[in-house]
């Protein structure tokens, strides 16, 4: 028995078109819209791992160490991070939260998940399942 041919353009169109939606509708529940979402990922990536230098940022975001420098920069003009020498290289620094940015990003991730939450509680427990299942494969195409 042949199977026909899965369309993985049309799969990679439709994820890519459904990213986009659930990213928009992420940054409206979260009422943080002064914050890109880049700057979002960097404070969360700060939130969860400490303190670091634009280059492990950079590395960890997949952006070039410019780039970081910028978002960065403007997180610290905003007041969200802060910057401290590094241990041990006098040439770096290393960035982290301050207490204005930990309290703004905890709620803004506090109102993504309840809506998040909220929106999963709609789902059927098979759909649940499948979903659990969907964001360990995304998850697990974000590292390829």
């Amino acid at each position: 028995m042949n199977r026909p041919a899965i369309d993985l353009e049309a799969i990679s169109l439709e994820i890519l078109f459904a990213t986009g939606q659930f990213v928009r509708r992420l940054r409206l529940e979260s009422a943080t819209d002064e914050l890109s979402w880049t700057q979002l990922a960097i404070m969360a990536r700060l939130a969860s791992q400490g303190p670091a230098t634009i280059a492990d940022l950079a590395r960890a975001e997949m952006l070039r160490p410019q780039t970081m420098g910028s978002v960065v920069s403007c997180l610290e003009e905003l007041g969200m991070v802060g910057r401290q020498a590094h241990p041990t290289d006098g040439r770096q620094y290393l960035f982290g939260l301050t207490q204005v940015g930990v309290e703004i990003f905890a709620a803004a991730a506090s109102l993504k998940l309840a809506w998040l939450t909220d929106a999963v509680t709609t789902l059927s427990p098979t759909e649940q399942e499948t979903l659990a299942k969907t964001a360990a494969l995304i998850s697990h195409l974000a590292d390829a």
